[in-house]
């Protein structure tokens, strides 16, 4: 007879950038949500993005200090510039330059949606396009499709020259 499941179904990915480290997961539920807020809890994740319609409440987060925003887009696309821009805010308000701060970022499986995020976030920080793709690809196997790829080789960085967002 074995206890309770003290791990995730599926291991989160930590992925760091020059400003941030950005926890990528699947989707929890209620019944399963205590395990993903000791794992955000570990790794001091003060913000989710949920890239993906809700599938638990988010009040046991908030109430640990965790704030959540929602940006869903389509499964297997691109997010909309509001999505981007919303994702962009997120990281200048969580940027500390004394101590980088972890995002947490989930879509239903973390392997299109999230990373999709992630990578905007390392193009932002001076990382070429398919560098970024195989850097996620690195820390999660299988992440981002061939059109998010394309999405990503056309993503032109709102970052001002010489100024930084983040």
């Amino acid at each position: 007879m074995t206890g309770p499941r003290s791990t995730l179904p599926n291991p989160a990915s930590l992925v760091e950038s020059t400003t941030h480290r950005f926890l990528i997961f699947d989707a929890p539920n209620d019944d399963n949500l205590p395990l993903y807020i000791n794992e955000l809890k570990k790794y001091g994740v003060t913000h989710l993005v949920r890239a993906c319609d809700p599938t638990y409440s988010t009040e046991p987060l908030q109430s640990v200090g965790i704030q959540v925003h929602d940006m869903p887009f389509p499964d297997g696309g691109a997010p909309s510039d509001s999505v981007v821009d919303n994702w962009l805010r997120i990281l200048k308000e969580s940027y500390n330059k004394d101590d980088k701060q972890t995002v947490g970022v989930h879509c239903v499986a973390g392997l299109g949606r999230a990373p999709v995020l992630v990578a905007i976030a390392l193009i932002e920080s001076g990382m070429n396009p398919l560098q970024a793709v195989e850097y996620i690809r690195e820390k999660r196997r299988g992440s981002i499709n061939i059109k998010q790829i394309q999405y990503l080789k056309n993503y032109k960085s709102k970052k001002k020259p010489n100024c930084l967002i983040m």
